[in-house]
């Protein structure tokens, strides 16, 4: 986004200190704040027509105090006696009240409800069902996110954590009396932090790449010197656990899709047996995509290791002890994030856990399977050196690729691949869920996605098409391919596959037209090599429909969408 984003700020308290970090916070994104009067949350929810939402915002921040939008919290609060029912009917209110906002911005931030820390409410009865305030307010934000957790483009964000951040200091009575502004700065500060990261978060500005130095920073210890069997890692050493405990907060980041790379000045052979003998090591090889052990420049094998795994710099983020090198790459390779590294290794793990350049707006199988979808693309890639074509290689994969139709179990992942993929991306269009779901529905439209597997592991879902009829011809609205399959005839299938949707809408002709962007040069590489003609233009491609685009004889094509299967 070139403008900044502009952001509806909503609450029942002064929000101005807030306001004005956002706005000068340097972090990306921008914000434009679009301020709005405090103690009128629910009339700005309601009135369409307000001020506040006529230039057609980005997002939205809604941040309340409970007791406010839910009045019988507060009675709660004063020890009355309440039903518990009628608190979360209340929060039901405020959640619908919210849903109205998914016609007015794309995006809606709604921090959790908190209290006081210093406030005990009933002490040792706080926690009791029915009665306690904590047990209540803990229900009361459970509630509010199940109601939103299908409504796309709404969060709600974690304000305890905010709280915990600030300690005792969190709430300043003196403000409030003074201002009617319930927090100190270290809330808002952080609070600023966390709208940032959910702002680049649903731009899909998510980093998908550690690449990591190995001594002093995976292990104590430098592995050429010690050897690998004097390496402080796990054990009863108080540092040696440190690392081992970054290790397994590394292991668990690839859960959530995150890939693992190493960068090191080493001899390979020695680092890489330190990984396969040391009965401490945490990370395996098979936990790392990729790696350049060698004597080279690090920014050099940074840049190498990044354009193997087909991602960009801005996906990268390096991670080495030594602030010389952290510099280096800083330096050399701007768009790869380094953040600043503490000198000790008990903090590796916090600091590690504490980045927001990881925060993403959909978490979907595909995401938690991405790792292992690399590793086994670099198996793959082995393979591919020891024969002697591409047309061997690949028949050596036995590859299967699965058609399927737009489901409930698939719509997260087709929007992601939709918004997010950039080189193999015909039109590069980019629409919400709920807006995808619309345009789908309509007869002489059509969308298929792609399952990829072969004797290495699961691909996931990383192919999609849509076309629309239009008189006699048919156009592709979408054709997009996960970079992780491209070049291996995945693209043909689809080909095959749409060219039969097309005849079956009816259609003589099936158009691709090819809109460039900074980033699709690949997608126009595979039209130019694919049997579909040219205009003339070099951007419009099109295929007669009396004729029958082949299947590639080394891949199994299984069509889930109408339970039959052909091999080609």
């Amino acid at each position: 986004m070139s403008r900044p984003f502009q952001c509806v700020t909503l609450s029942d308290f002064n929000l101005d200190n807030f306001n004005s970090l956002l706005e000068n916070d340097d972090a990306q994104p921008s914000v434009e704040v679009i301020g709005t009067d405090y103690g009128q949350v629910r009339p700005y929810l309601l009135n369409p027509d307000a001020a506040c939402w006529k230039e057609q915002p980005d997002c939205a921040v809604v941040w309340t105090r409970p007791e406010t939008v839910v009045p019988t919290f507060g009675r709660l609060k004063n020890f009355e006696s309440v039903d518990p029912s009628d608190i979360l009917d209340e929060v039901d209110d405020f959640a619908n009240q919210l849903i109205a906002l998914e016609d007015r911005v794309d995006t809606v931030l709604v921090p959790s409800w908190t209290t006081p820390p210093k406030e005990r409410g009933l002490g040792l009865l706080d926690m009791q069902n029915g009665i306690g305030i904590a047990n209540t307010l803990m229900r009361m934000n459970l509630r509010l996110s199940e109601a939103l957790v299908d409504r796309t483009g709404f969060f709600v964000l974690n304000a305890n954590r905010w709280i915990q951040r600030a300690g005792e200091s969190a709430y300043n009575p003196k403000l409030w009396a003074m201002a009617k502004v319930p927090f100190a700065s270290t809330v808002f500060k952080t609070a600023v932090g966390d709208v940032k990261g959910a702002l680049r978060a649903v731009q899909g500005d998510t980093k998908k790449l550690i690449v990591l130095d190995l001594d002093d920073t995976l292990w104590g210890g430098v592995v050429g010197e010690d050897g690998w069997d004097n390496l402080q890692l796990g054990g009863h050493d108080a540092v040696g656990e440190a690392f081992a405990e970054f290790q397994r907060a590394l292991k668990a980041m690839t859960n959530r899709g995150i890939l693992l790379g190493i960068v090191s000045k080493n001899t390979e052979e020695v680092a890489l047996e330190a990984f396969e003998k040391h009965p401490e090591m945490v990370l395996s090889l098979d936990d790392f995509a990729g790696w350049r052990i060698n004597w080279d420049d690090k920014a050099k094998n940074v840049a190498a290791l990044v354009d193997e795994l087909n991602l960009g710099l801005q996906s990268a983020v390096f991670i080495d002890n030594n602030s010389f090198e952290r510099g280096r790459v800083r330096e050399a390779l701007p768009e790869v994030f380094v953040p600043e590294w503490p000198d000790d290794p008990f903090r590796y793990r916090q600091k590690l856990l504490s980045l927001r350049c990881f925060d993403t707006a959909t978490l979907t199988d595909e995401d938690r399977e991405r790792a292992s979808m690399y590793v086994a693309q670099r198996k793959r890639s082995s393979v591919k050196d020891d024969v002697d074509s591409l047309d061997e290689w690949l028949d050596t994969l036995d590859m299967t690729v699965e058609v399927e139709s737009f489901t409930d179990g698939n719509r997260a992942r087709v929007v992601q691949l939709l918004n997010k993929t950039n080189q193999m991306n015909l039109r590069t269009r980019r629409m919400s869920e709920a807006e995808f779901v619309d345009w789908l529905d309509d007869e002489e439209r059509c969308f298929r996605a792609f399952r990829v597997s072969d004797r290495f592991g699961e691909s996931g879902l990383t192919g999609i098409f849509s076309i629309e009829k239009n008189g006699k011809d048919a156009h592709f609205k979408d054709f997009i391919l996960s970079c992780r399959v491209m070049g291996r005839s995945v693209e043909d299938v689809m080909l095959a596959v749409a060219t039969e949707e097309a005849r079956r809408l009816g259609a003589e002709t099936l158009i691709a037209e090819y809109l460039p962007t900074e980033k699709n040069g690949p997608c126009l590489e595979f039209w130019e090599e694919s049997n579909f003609e040219t205009d003339g233009s070099g951007h419009v491609f099109q295929w007669g429909l009396d004729e029958t685009y082949p299947v590639p004889d080394h891949i199994d094509l299984v069509r889930s969408d109408e339970r039959a299967h052909s091999k080609a």
